[in-house]
């Protein structure tokens, strides 16, 4: 039987991986994909967020795959292997806290698929200030080195700037991610040996924030409390209600998006380092 090839996606939080995705999943490159989704909170917002009803998706268990997924993403790779009628490809959209060549020793244990490479998405505008930050550096960095490819989001150009950080990391292939077909890029890539990041840094405890209401907030006050936002407070997504319609929000670092789209109810997840933020701080200023 031809062994399924797996490309695994990885990123820090807000990068642009589900984006990514969206963007594979409307080419026209004939391929039978299966999408499996890891995010961060108890609310599969990711999933949630992948726009092509024809790939078969499947949500992991929440958390980071190093330590919680293991067993959820093999039985999850099992299910798959089972069916009758097998995908071309299978993509792994990791949780932005996961670590990635975790992920590819799962794939390479089972022989019925081939191990296609680790690609990861690296935010070209919050670059600098992640490494920069003492807490969020090594996870970052582990991630860009584990990479077979790195792509650079949200930016026009390269700045030498990004370039010397990420060849200073050590990264393969830093390539900008432009309007060019994904496919022949993301599955085209020679992945190196499994495992040649060296030993594997923990990375810091975060604190998760989960939401869901069907009450609609006032446009206006979502507007002030998304300026207000609490110190600690590095991503937040999903959609929110308001008497004004519905928005899919995006929180990164510094950085807010709100665009309209249909939402039924209000859906959040958040997160920060918990040695600056915590559950309660954020439930109280969603509240305030």
């Amino acid at each position: 039987m031809k062994r399924i090839p797996v490309t695994i996606i990885s990123g820090y939080l807000g990068a642009g991986k589900t984006t990514l995705i969206n963007r594979l999943l409307s080419e026209d490159h004939g391929l039978r994909l299966t999408v499996l989704v890891n995010d961060f909170g108890r609310i599969n917002i990711d999933e949630s967020l992948l726009q092509d009803a024809n790939a078969q998706t499947i949500a992991l268990s929440n958390g980071c795959v190093c330590c919680t997924l293991g067993e959820d993403l093999t039985a999850a790779l099992h299910r798959i292997l089972a069916e009758e009628n097998h995908p071309d490809h299978i993509v792994i959209e990791a949780s932005g806290l996961s670590d990635p060549v975790a992920i590819a020793n799962t794939v390479v244990n089972e022989a019925q698929l081939s191990y296609g490479g680790i690609i990861t998405v690296t935010d070209g505008e919050n670059l600098s200030d992640l490494l920069d930050d003492d807490l969020l550096r090594d996870q970052v960095s582990q991630q860009i080195r584990a990479a077979d490819l790195v792509l650079i989001s949200k930016c026009d150009t390269l700045s030498n700037a990004v370039i010397e950080q990420l060849n200073a990391l050590g990264a393969r292939t830093p390539t900008l991610l432009e309007s060019a077909p994904l496919a022949d890029l993301l599955f085209d890539v020679l992945p190196l040996p499994v495992g040649r990041t060296g030993a594997k840094s923990a990375h810091h405890s975060y604190a998760t924030w989960h939401h869901r209401s069907n009450e609609p907030m006032d446009r206006c006050r979502l507007g002030d409390k998304l300026a207000n936002r609490p110190d600690g407070l590095y991503r937040m997504k999903g959609f929110v209600l308001t008497n004004g319609g519905g928005y899919e929000l995006h929180v990164v670092g510094r950085q807010v998006s709100a665009k309209r789209c249909e939402a039924e109810e209000t859906v959040l997840v958040a997160l920060g380092p918990a040695a600056r933020i915590s559950r309660e701080d954020i439930e109280d200023w969603w509240h305030s």
